[in-house]
């Protein structure tokens, strides 16, 4: 599977970029992602068959509630992720990043085991170094900020002790 995957990863890059996707795609693809995680007793996330996603389980902003968000990641060395506020390339920041804006606090669901995070929205030099990686891994970041007229925030998911 991983290599079909990949031979499709320039489609799914396309598909990614287009107006249409941005229309659809955040009202299909994030509940078919959490319904597939439940299925799979959160170890398949769709994405996952072309870059690395996670299930991140924040505190509404305004409801205090738990709200989930699959999101693609990066995967750094000492088990911290970067994510990006990229919300399929709108114009508004996604809920999620609000969030953790006001609770830090969160917990992140990877290939099936559940880790207490902390997340910290980068900015200045260590904002650019993420976004060099992060760009080079999942170009279509780019196109995204373009489209949307905005700076995509980006944060860094760190473990923490529960």
């Amino acid at each position: 599977m991983a290599r079909s995957a990949a031979a499709l990863r320039p489609f799914f890059q396309w598909l990614g970029a287009t107006k249409g996707f941005a229309l659809i795609a955040p009202k299909v693809v994030p509940p078919l992602d959490r319904l597939i995680n439940r299925m799979t007793g959160g170890r398949v996330l769709m994405g996952d068959q072309m870059i690395p996603h996670l299930l991140l389980t924040t505190t509404g902003s305004k409801s205090g509630q738990q709200r989930q968000s699959p999101l693609a990641c990066l995967p750094e060395d000492g088990g911290t992720f970067l994510v990006v506020g990229s919300n399929f390339g709108k114009e508004h920041h996604p809920a999620w990043s609000g969030n953790l804006l006001k609770t830090p606090e969160a917990t992140v669901t990877f290939r099936g085991k559940a880790v207490p995070v902390t997340a910290r929205l980068l900015a200045g030099a260590e904002r650019e170094q993420a976004w060099q990686a992060l760009t080079r891994f999942w170009p279509l970041y780019q196109g995204y900020t373009d489209r949307s007229g905005r700076e995509l925030r980006v944060f860094r998911l760190s473990p923490r002790e529960e």
